[in-house]
């Protein structure tokens, strides 16, 4: 029996609408292979924002099915399934936030994130988030945090995970040269991965100078690169910037983009700095329909890839890459807020005040 028999989250019923309640506690009683996990920190990723203020994107929160938000998230095991061997109560862990049906043909042929039952946390209407105390996953789906991670640090192995897939969609090489379009904590994990795959050259474009100027210093290695697009300079402009102050000329254009933006003047653009035969990977999620130039993909015979979350060995990978060192977490995080100031974070977060923003779980 838990000696504190409440559960505080934090419910959104719709735009603008938060609300501080206690829900059930998740029981293991008919979940062997799961665990409870006592919430530490919650880190505010742009979803969230867009639910803020929209209630949804493109399932929505009502009054009548409120949802509790949050899948950013590391913790401290507090209890076990009877069919667990590989954690222990008291283990730090960040949590993969989304867990499939492991029967159909994507999860069967290794590609679990497609999963059409996927329970991803705050997925409206049912599948509530990690804004709470106590949250219920799967033993397979949390990751032992090294001692070298902080536990308000482990919330970022989840976007790392979505760069990780990224890059591996993007199948990059040593000596190519990589242009990651956004700058926010997705886009600087794909510059800095890029790197680690060996790209020589990583550009990180964004239309915030302050953002690119950290992306220059946070790729390090020598080939960090950073190019501010102009909000006035057209598609056109950006393209002759990037490859000029990017050094891509001489290479024809890049070998690799990856869109971490969303954005559709960034998208563009990426496909026109792409080099003839050079691979594009969208990552960042955009408004359904925009303009995307099909006949610039067709006569350069560009490869273009969708990327949605992560898949199997990407969260793996992501630890690895901290606990040696060659991906640090220091520094990213901008600020801390207590449990009851969610709507604080969301808002700090819209306006881009810093990096990343970031939640304490309920004391």
């Amino acid at each position: 029996m838990n000696p504190n028999p409440y559960n505080p989250s934090c419910l959104l019923y719709g735009p603008l609408d938060a609300r501080f309640e206690d829900r059930p506690i998740p029981t293991l009683d008919n979940n062997p292979h799961d665990v409870l996990i006592r919430i530490a920190y919650t880190g505010v990723c742009g979803s969230d924002v867009h639910f803020w203020l929209h209630g949804g994107i493109r399932t929505y929160v009502s009054p009548t099915h409120p949802l509790t938000m949050g899948h950013e998230a590391s913790g401290i095991i507090h209890a076990i399934g009877t069919a667990v061997t590989t954690l222990q109560p008291g283990d730090k862990v960040s949590i993969e936030p989304g867990y499939p049906c492991r029967r159909c043909t994507s999860c069967k042929s290794g590609r679990y994130n497609l999963c059409p039952e996927m329970k991803f946390a705050a997925d409206p209407p049912f599948v509530h988030g990690t804004l709470t105390k106590y949250f219920r996953v799967p033993a397979d789906f949390c990751y032992k945090v090294p001692e070298c991670i902080k536990l308000e640090e482990a919330v970022l192995i989840e976007p790392l995970a979505v760069a990780v897939h990224a890059v591996r969609l993007a199948n990059v090489r040593p000596g190519q040269k990589v242009v990651v379009c956004g700058a926010g904590t997705v886009g600087l994990f794909c510059a800095v991965v890029a790197r680690e795959f060996g790209a020589s050259v990583v550009v990180s474009v964004d239309v915030v100078e302050g953002r690119v100027g950290f992306a220059r210093g946070f790729v390090g290695g020598g080939g960090g690169r950073g190019v501010v697009m102009g909000r006035d300079l057209g598609v056109e402009g950006n393209v002759e910037r990037i490859l000029d102050e990017g050094g891509l000329r001489d290479n024809g254009g890049a070998d690799v983009v990856i869109d971490a933006s969303g954005a559709e003047m960034a998208v563009q653009t990426g496909v026109f700095v792409l080099k003839k035969g050079g691979t594009y990977v969208q990552a960042g999620m955009g408004k359904r329909m925009m303009d995307f130039p099909i006949a610039e993909m067709c006569e350069k015979e560009i490869v273009a890839k969708g990327c949605f979350r992560y898949g199997a060995g990407d969260f793996d990978l992501g630890v690895d890459l901290v606990r040696r060192g060659r991906v640090v977490l220091q520094g990213l995080i901008s600020r801390v807020f207590p449990f009851e100031e969610a709507t604080e974070a969301w808002d700090a977060a819209r306006w881009g005040e810093g990096i990343k923003m970031v939640i304490e779980g309920p004391r």
